[in-house]
């Protein structure tokens, strides 16, 4: 999986398991993201749980300049509507083992640095903004962002 923003380089970070992000310089759409992503033979990021939000987390605080926004693979399809009571507000994850991300997030997940627009009437994508100032207890200050 890739995660796509303005970086000074490209990074790669790896777990045990073997799933790896990489972050690579870039200025363009979601869709141009997902595309580049591709043909590097990756996916936009996604995050199913807290062990991998933080190796993302540590990897883009690691080679970014804050604040800086970066895509990965969270989408809301123009059928959707905004849902307030799910962490990821009616978003998911897409393109990952064709299609088959997980839909249920643990809440620690539902961070949002601005609350997406509600809607139920077009395609929105999301992604993770990082925040100049520091989080209490010294890790990046994280949200999603549509």
């Amino acid at each position: 999986a890739c995660a796509l923003a303005r970086t000074a380089r490209a990074a790669v970070r790896c777990q045990a398991t073997g799933t790896c992000f990489s972050a690579h310089a870039a200025n363009g759409s979601y869709a141009e993201a997902r595309n580049a992503c591709g043909r590097k033979r990756g996916n936009l990021a996604w995050v199913s749980g807290e062990p991998e939000l933080r190796l993302l987390l540590e990897m883009l605080a690691a080679e970014a300049t804050a604040p800086s926004l970066f895509w990965v693979g969270l989408k809301r399809n123009a059928s959707a509507c905004t849902n307030t009571g799910q962490p990821l507000r009616g978003f998911s994850w897409e393109g990952v083992d064709g299609g088959a991300a997980p839909q249920e997030v643990p809440a620690a997940l539902g961070r949002w640095a601005k609350e997406p627009v509600r809607s139920c009437l077009t395609a929105r994508c999301a992604g993770l903004h990082l925040a100049a100032a520091a989080a209490p207890g010294g890790g990046p200050s994280w949200g999603w962002k549509e």
